[in-house]
């Protein structure tokens, strides 16, 4: 496992999004617990979640409550990990997703989330989506406000833009250590958040890294049909015995600045997989191929 910082705190390279573990179709607790070991096993030492993180019909929270069991049922060493949660987001009975950056409405959920989590304080809160409804200037005082009452060690902002970025940085100062936006070889419209970040030395977090990457037989895990658009991800994967997967992150974590890429995982072995693209490290022309 390499290692990056995350503000003031040195996390694994590559870290959990553990949204899988209680979305629709989400594995037993077993398997659940077991893919958020194995992880740990493997160094990752950043868990990723979020207190809107469960099915329509489930409770909120449910995410949190199940990384809290992962890291008290872990026998191996707690101490280094560091758990992201979000805030400002809900389900709605149809199974879409709502947002809510009212100030009293995070202040609530920040606490509860700590409460869940069994914290004094969380280790990194992000504002999980702006509010059209809020300015943002308002919701991002409530994380000030949290940041100052202890409640909060260190924030981040999620899916915003360069000016919201600017702004979040203006409120926060120092104590705004990352943005998480979606980024992905099929998904790069963050370039400009991520060069930003670089400028800044914020830590990027891309949400759904893996996007384009689809299961192959190059990885002998099915038989899908691999989109042309990403073809290098696989030839280079076959040339490296290693996975797709693996490549992508490899290519995430080659680009400039404090990248940590969060993919999610619903079975041990995916989580190794992932946490094993740190030892892997592309060269100019493979970088080239990828980029293209």
């Amino acid at each position: 496992m390499r290692y990056r910082t995350l503000g003031d705190t040195v996390v694994s390279a590559i870290g959990l999004g553990a949204m899988p573990l209680s979305l629709e179709g989400h594995p037993d607790e077993t398997r659940a617990l077991a893919t958020v070991h194995a992880s740990l096993d493997a160094g990752v030492t950043l868990l990723d979640t979020a207190d809107s993180y469960h099915p329509p019909d489930g409770e909120t929270g449910a995410n949190e409550r199940l990384v809290a069991r992962a890291l008290a049922t872990y026998g191996g060493d707690r101490d280094a990990v560091l758990v992201a949660t979000k805030g400002g987001r809900g389900r709605s009975a149809d199974g879409g997703w709502t947002v809510d950056g009212r100030p009293a409405h995070l202040r609530r959920a920040a606490e509860a989330s700590a409460r869940r989590l069994g914290v004094p304080a969380i280790g990194l809160y992000q504002l999980h989506k702006p509010d059209p409804a809020v300015p943002y200037a308002e919701s991002l005082g409530a994380v000030r406000e949290l940041l100052d009452a202890g409640t909060v060690r260190l924030a981040g902002v999620s899916n915003v833009d360069r000016d919201q970025i600017l702004l979040a940085r203006e409120i926060l100062g120092d104590r705004l250590v990352s943005v998480q936006n979606r980024y992905s070889p099929a998904v790069r419209s963050a370039e400009p958040e991520l060069r930003l970040c670089a400028e800044l030395g914020l830590a990027f977090l891309p949400w759904s890294p893996l996007g384009g990457i689809s299961r192959s037989s190059l990885d002998g895990r099915g038989g899908q049909a691999v989109d042309p658009r990403f073809e290098a991800f696989h030839q280079v994967a076959r040339a490296r015995e290693v996975t797709p997967q693996q490549v992508a992150l490899a290519w995430l974590l080659a680009h400039p600045g404090q990248v940590l890429p969060i993919p999610g995982a619903s079975r041990p072995e995916t989580a190794r997989d992932s946490a094993r693209a740190t030892e892997l490290t592309l060269t100019e022309e493979e970088l080239q191929a990828l980029d293209a």
